[in-house]
């Protein structure tokens, strides 16, 4: 089992919609999928048809009042949800140095999920706690990167943060960077991509997911861009990028 983080501590760079419709590309390939609403504001759970405010989720399982399997929707074939829950946003403000406020995610899914081929985790676009969750129970880290110089900035931040967890853990993540909201008519789009492919080579994923006005319609229909456009250029993006992501397919760096 793969334990996956898309993670960005910048907001507006299509971590929800990478999660959401990446996981179902993956698992319409086949393999077992569970995704994880780790953001109190739930967007992951609507964006996949979940509408419910009253259902439990990881919040419960973080806080040793469910176990995880108590907390899995099937939400598409091969597909299942852990939501957010109410009383995630609550795990941020917990204190006491008797508290394992860190691990509190990797415990929670310690021993469980032991049949499935991926984990994808689904933060909030912060530095918090839960983030830091986030990243102790992860292996793997998945980075969302949209087209502006903004977002360049706060990447150096996140790549320092990560450095700082991989020396307090004594571990090596492997860290893959997304286009996902790629324009290709607007010049800052390339510019930003080549700034990237300088200086993280052979770490950014082959395919870029264009940006289209029905990625953001398709929450809304609690559908993924597989289901509410199966033909659209958005929907071929994400089946690409679901093969690059299982082959490790990426761009070469510029020489």
């Amino acid at each position: 089992m793969r334990i996956v983080a898309i993670i960005n501590q910048k907001g507006g760079v299509g971590k929800t919609t990478t999660t959401a419709n990446l996981c179902h590309a993956i698992a319409e390939l086949g393999s077992k999928v569970t995704a994880i609403d780790l953001d109190p504001q739930g967007h992951l759970a609507v964006s996949l048809g979940i509408t419910a405010q009253d259902i439990g989720g990881i919040d419960e399982a973080m806080l040793k009042k469910k176990e995880v399997h108590q907390q899995l929707i099937s939400v598409r074939d091969n597909l299942q949800l852990i939501a957010s829950g109410s009383k995630l946003k609550d795990i941020e403000q917990l204190t006491g140095n008797n508290s394992p406020r860190g691990v509190l995610l990797k415990n929670a899914l310690h021993g469980n999920l032991t049949d499935q081929d991926f984990v994808f985790i689904d933060c909030p676009p912060s530095s918090g706690l839960l983030v830091a969750n986030a990243l102790i129970a992860a292996d793997e880290i998945l980075i969302p990167m949209a087209s502006d110089f903004l977002a360049l900035q706060g990447l150096s931040h996140l790549m320092g943060t990560i450095k700082r967890f991989e020396k307090a853990l004594q571990r090596k993540y492997k860290t893959l960077l997304v286009m996902s909201r790629y324009s290709p008519n607007r010049r800052i789009s390339s510019q930003v991509l080549n700034v990237l492919l300088t200086h993280f080579p052979e770490q950014i994923l082959a395919t870029v997911v264009r940006e289209t006005a029905l990625l953001a319609e398709c929450p809304s229909f609690g559908k993924t861009i597989l289901e509410y456009s199966p033909k659209s250029r958005s929907a071929r993006d994400f089946r690409s990028l679901a093969h690059d992501f299982l082959e490790s397919k990426v761009m070469y760096g510029n020489k």
